[in-house]
């Protein structure tokens, strides 16, 4: 039995999705949306826990995609890069452009509580500083957030 010429050559097309996979904004802002829904029903503390957590619910596609937290002042609450970014003050960071992106992303926290930015960041996956845009939304003080890279 020979097979069939046309199935084959869809073979590559169906499986594509499956290993270039990639965060969209939709799905970024969900998982933004998601981190302040539990912190509301398990606590702030837990809520910080779990996203600090390496491999945690709010780490996807490999660690690209994580949940940061940063309190009003610039302070980093929890990061889904690891525990040894929280507690440092970020307030004064800079991208590779000279950005202030931390102080950018507070201002736009208190001035419409939540929103999108654009920076450049180091991409964990390859290890090079990339154009990047973060949803953030403010709860409890708190400034929650994720970004994505821009492709």
């Amino acid at each position: 039995m020979r097979p069939n010429l046309s199935a084959l050559l869809c073979l590559p097309v169906l499986c594509l999705p499956l290993g270039a996979q990639e965060a969209s904004p939709d799905e970024t802002e969900a998982l933004v949306k998601e981190a302040i829904a539990f912190a509301k029903a398990n606590g702030k503390e837990a809520a910080i826990r779990e996203i600090t957590r390496p491999g945690g619910r709010f780490h996807k596609y490999g660690g690209e995609l994580y949940v940061f937290v940063y309190d009003m002042n610039g302070k980093v609450v929890a990061h889904g890069q690891g525990a040894s970014k929280v507690g440092v003050n970020q307030l004064n960071a800079k991208d590779p452009d000279g950005v202030a992106y931390i102080k950018e992303r507070i201002e736009l926290a208190k001035a419409k509580g939540k929103g999108w930015h654009n920076y450049k960041y180091l991409n964990p996956k390859d290890g090079k500083k990339e154009s990047k845009t973060s949803y953030i939304e403010v709860w409890d003080n708190l400034i929650f957030g994720a970004g994505i890279y821009k492709k």
